[in-house]
């Protein structure tokens, strides 16, 4: 259980039923996997759907679970945030059959916030890095 700005106890069922609402991460396969203040560790089982036509993992699948980390780290015990600008480098091929992104706050503001995600595979692999800004609306 986690504690929210408003000093009510939140589970991470109840994380997970509000951002099931993220439906193109969650109909991609994100899920959430542990949330602590300013951060948040999501998954994403990956299949044949999730592959570009070299048999690679899809740029915009690995994107889409670390948008949808930064998501859920910046905003499950918050009010809404919304990116400004998120900045991607691919690393290298993830070699496993899964996908794990994990955000984590570096500054916060009264407005405005900045998460670093690490995209990697089970195995350890590094697949990519993606820093992100966002604003508290």
């Amino acid at each position: 259980m986690q504690e929210t700005n408003e000093n009510t106890i939140m589970t991470i069922d109840e994380v997970r039923e509000r951002f099931s609402h993220d439906r193109f991460a969650t109909v991609n396969g994100a899920v959430i996997d542990e949330i602590e203040e300013g951060y948040a560790k999501c998954s994403m089982e990956l299949n044949d759907t999730h592959r570009n036509a070299l048999g690679a993992v899809m740029g915009g699948a690995i994107f889409t679970l670390a948008d949808f980390a930064f998501a859920v780290a910046s905003n499950w015990n918050k009010n809404p945030q919304v990116s400004l600008n998120a900045s991607i480098s691919f690393l290298g091929r993830a070699k496993g059959s899964k996908l794990i992104a994990a955000a984590r706050k570096i500054k916060e503001g009264r407005k405005t916030c900045y998460y670093e995600v690490t995209i990697s595979d089970e195995l350890g692999n590094q697949v990519a890095h993606m820093t992100s800004n966002g604003f508290a609306v």
